[in-house]
């Protein structure tokens, strides 16, 4: 696992409810990784995706990631998406804020969709990983991904749009890496 490539993601969705609602937005980065040390940028995409149910969307949660029908008008299918996404992160390691979260989104989609999830299985889970790194510090931030990129001054200014979101994980989890 630590030459695998890691693919580090964010999703954006109409709500928190897997079964009512759905993800509009994928964001991933995937990185080199060499014996356990962080790389270089391989490729990063971004997938904007039409919601189907946007009737059962939580107006909360459209208006914290921007969730808009014109930049929306020429998103991919649900099934377009995670196509692309499971080609483009085939045996990654998924990397997330939150894991927990964006994978039971991203199970449902895979299993609405009957597209094979082609990550390798094993997921890394920013928050965890930052709890086990500061969790004894006096001046230990709170975990969420704006506390943290505080913590570390980390630029997130599109905060809530998922690429944005990716990218700041990303270098959280960097700097996490360096204590």
């Amino acid at each position: 696992m630590k030459n695998k490539k890691l693919a580090f993601l964010d999703i954006e969705t109409t709500g928190f409810d897997i079964e009512k609602q759905e993800i509009i937005e994928i964001g991933v980065v995937i990185m080199s990784q060499k014996d356990g040390v962080l790389g270089d940028m391989i490729e990063e995409f971004e997938l904007k995706i039409q919601p189907t149910k946007i009737e059962n969307a939580s107006a909360e949660a459209l208006a914290i990631n921007g969730y808009n029908e014109a930049e929306w008008m020429f998103a991919s299918t649900l099934e377009q998406a995670m196509t692309v996404f499971a080609e483009k992160t085939k045996d990654c390691v998924m990397v997330a804020h939150n894991v927990a979260f964006d994978y039971s989104f991203l199970a449902k989609a895979f299993a609405t969709t009957g597209i094979e999830n082609k990550m390798f299985f094993a997921k890394i889970d920013t928050i965890s990983f930052a709890f086990a790194k500061l969790h004894k510090l006096a001046d230990a931030p709170r975990l969420n991904l704006k506390s943290l990129c505080e913590y570390f001054g980390v630029d997130n200014e599109r905060a809530h749009t998922a690429l944005a979101d990716t990218r700041a994980t990303v270098e959280v989890y960097r700097k996490l890496l360096e204590l």
